[in-house]
């Protein structure tokens, strides 16, 4: 079973970047379809981000399109965020998802059967 550990969450004011990290157990891994998603307080878990296993297909959420980059390192099995020009309303616990296949809802998070434990992100105004 893959396991996955997030990384990287921080507290950074308005404007600053923070690099999130998503490390699978297994080499498998790199078949898979990775995501990141976020939950803020009270709010409902929502799709950020995700990647094909080859990585030529990505997907990203208008809140973020141009503000967020996610890439995979295959060698270190780990996929990784980058968070740029962070915004208050950026603020929430980001985990990672992973599935073996790229599903045409991809932004629900009932497609995905691996997550991590999340990473707090916190952005002060």
């Amino acid at each position: 079973q893959v396991q996955l550990v997030e990384s990287g969450g921080g507290l950074v004011q308005t404007g600053d970047s923070l690099r999130l990290s998503c490390a699978a157990s297994e080499r498998t891994f790199n078949s898979y379809v990775m995501s990141w998603f976020r939950q803020a307080p009270g709010k409902e878990r929502e799709f950020v981000v995700g990647i094909s296993w080859s990585g030529n297909r990505r997907a990203y959420a208008d809140a973020v399109k141009g503000r967020f980059t996610i890439s995979r390192d295959t060698a270190k099995n780990t996929v990784y965020l980058q968070m740029n020009s962070l915004k208050p309303e950026d603020t929430a616990v980001y985990s990672c998802a992973a599935d073996e296949r790229w599903s045409s809802e991809y932004f629900k998070p009932s497609e995905y059967h691996y997550w991590g434990q999340g990473t707090q992100v916190t952005v002060s105004s």
